[in-house]
């Protein structure tokens, strides 16, 4: 409902300032041809004229902006809101169980796992929300260790697959032949785990039932290092492909399934990212097609 009520002011938006461009065409039009012969005024009136159509048009594109803007950050706090709710409400019920009730010590065990998860899941949220607001604004001095980006990544691999209780065959990871080379960069580590962390995440959630996820390092020159995280799930229309690392942007689905997220964590990467003197982009051939995001790192010898 809320989606239909902002498509219609933006239809509104853009039908008023086609309005206001044409009366005002109309009008000076009129004007002109009835004043031909005043050279200068005609000269002075065509300026005003089309700074009155410029300012119409920029009016315009930003109320229909800002209308898009509004929608994109209703739906981060409709996300984070669920996000934070969930495991709130699922810890608590546990708690109460215990509580009120004489719970086995299996049952107990079971129910601390699930609250632990519940209590990840919660740091999780709270971690993307304060990490999106200092990437926004981070500036300046970046730690930078010398990093074997292989390593990392096999190993942020293996606790994604651990976390997600995935086997070898739904995550793989693997190596071009380097030629006793190793991938190396300067960078911060905990930065970069959580590039491939949230990559990693993207991949498995859109992935659907059939889990089928490469990770993949190469040395595609001399002076980078490309990694490489595919799958096989609901891919990303041609005409998203870059609005997807926008803050708060998040690709609307037709089968309208809800993806758990709250839509900064291409923003994140795409920040650090950059903080590293690197570039980000995606591939996909269309919905349904699957997803390849790229991530392209200075080397050093």
């Amino acid at each position: 409902m809320q989606a239909s009520s902002r498509n219609t002011k933006v239809a509104f938006f853009i039908a008023l300032g086609a309005c206001l461009v044409a009366l005002t065409v109309a009008l000076n039009v009129g004007w002109v041809l009835l004043n031909w012969r005043e050279v200068a005024v005609l000269v002075f009136g065509l300026i005003f004229f089309f700074a009155i159509i410029g300012g119409l048009i920029l009016n315009t594109i930003f109320l229909v902006r800002e209308i898009r803007s509004n929608e994109h950050q209703d739906s981060f706090i409709n996300a984070v809101t669920h996000e934070l709710k969930t495991p709130i409400t699922s810890i608590r019920l546990y708690l109460e169980t215990l509580k009120t009730r004489d719970v086995s010590p299996e049952r107990q065990r079971e129910f601390y796992d699930i609250m632990l998860a519940d209590n990840d899941q919660l740091l999780h949220t709270v971690e993307q929300v304060l990490r999106a607001g200092s990437s926004a604004h981070r500036r300046g001095y970046l730690h930078k260790d010398r990093i074997d980006l292989g390593k990392l990544a096999n190993e942020c691999t293996g606790l994604a697959r651990s976390r997600y209780h995935l086997d070898e065959d739904a995550m793989q990871y693997s190596e071009e032949s380097l030629n006793g080379d190793r991938p190396l960069i300067l960078g911060d580590t905990e930065e970069l785990r959580a590039v491939l962390a949230n990559l990693l995440d993207n991949a498995i959630k859109y992935s659907g039932r059939e889990i089928r996820v490469q990770v993949h390092i190469s040395l595609p020159n001399t002076k980078h290092v490309q990694i490489k995280v595919s799958d096989q799930g609901s891919g990303i229309p041609r005409d998203q492909l870059k609005r997807i690392f926008k803050r708060f942007y998040r690709v609307p689905r037709r089968d309208n399934v809800r993806v758990k997220g709250t839509g900064l964590g291409l923003f994140i990467v795409r920040s650090i990212v950059k903080r590293h003197h690197g570039r980000v982009f995606a591939e996909s051939l269309g919905e349904g097609q699957g997803s390849t995001f790229v991530v392209e790192l200075p080397r050093i010898g």
